[in-house]
């Protein structure tokens, strides 16, 4: 199968820089890495194409204009554009290990969708990893959920038996067979702001039969600490939320199916638009 990783961006390329190349380093590539931007500075677009002169693997860029908070939107373009069989989920801040392709290749199953975890880190730690530094060990200063450091394969199966358990989704790495993200319609753009996007996304997974498969002890990510921009207090998205369970729906109004014609024709590998236009001949 082929795998496209879908990485949600916004105003932090010195993160996104660290997400990428740890991307590049799998001891399995990707088929592709598409970097989906929620309306970034000119910043990111300029490091996505430095960075593409020598990338690995087919590298795609999608923009869309600022306009508040659009995860949804930026996602579901990203899931439209995928030329993969299955799409890996992660944020602009998640550094990857080199076996996080490999592992969620291994995990991935028909019926199924895979969510990972991650490994919390510090500010202190944060800025040492934007620098380049290595992946956080176990017995690394300045790190939460410290478990999560810990690649042990025969482990991670004992806690891979298929659930609808609803605690703990996040999207930030989370796997999903493109067929069964289409058949959701994807992301509810009608969700805005903070949260609550993606464990709608999962409700809606449960009522249509996937089942949830817990991936620890593989697939690791380190999140790179920035300060929260939580909103727990009166999120209206909570109330969307509540209506998807109460009516028990399968498929969002708002999807992805409104973005498929735009990506028709696969948007351009950077690679190839680094070579033939020499967009950074001046900077190289």
């Amino acid at each position: 199968m082929r795998i496209s990783v879908a990485v949600i961006t916004y105003n932090w390329p010195r993160a996104l820089e660290q997400v990428l190349r740890a991307l590049a380093a799998q001891t399995e590539l990707p088929y592709e890495v598409i970097v989906t931007d929620d309306g970034s500075r000119e910043e990111s677009r300029q490091l996505v194409e430095r960075l593409a002169v020598d990338y690995p693997t087919r590298l795609v860029y999608l923009w869309q204009p600022d306009d508040g908070a659009r995860m949804s939107r930026a996602r579901n373009r990203a899931i439209a554009a995928a030329q993969g069989d299955y799409v890996i989920l992660l944020d602009g801040d998640m550094v990857a290990e080199s076996h996080f392709i490999a592992d969620h290749r291994r995990f991935a199953r028909p019926g199924c969708f895979v969510q990972g975890s991650r490994v919390l880190t510090s500010a202190e730690l944060a800025h040492r990893l934007l620098d380049g530094a290595a992946m956080p060990g176990f017995f690394t200063r300045g790190i939460e959920r410290r478990r999560h450091t810990l690649r042990i394969p025969l482990l991670a199966h004992c806690y891979a038996r298929p659930s609808t358990k609803r605690r703990g989704i996040k999207s930030c790495n989370m796997g999903f067979w493109r067929d069964d993200l289409l058949r959701l319609n994807g992301f509810n753009e009608a969700m805005t702001g903070w949260g609550r996007e993606d464990t709608e996304l999962v409700v809606r997974a449960f009522h249509a039969g996937l089942l949830r498969r817990e991936l620890r002890f593989g697939a690791l990510a380190t999140h790179i600490y920035h300060p929260t921009r939580k909103q727990t207090v009166d999120n209206p998205n909570d109330r969307i939320l509540d209506d998807t369970r109460a009516r028990r729906l399968v498929r969002c109004e708002l999807g992805v199916e409104q973005h498929l014609g735009e990506f028709a024709v696969p948007p351009v590998d950077v690679r190839a638009l680094v070579q033939t236009e020499g967009v950074l001949a001046a900077d190289i």
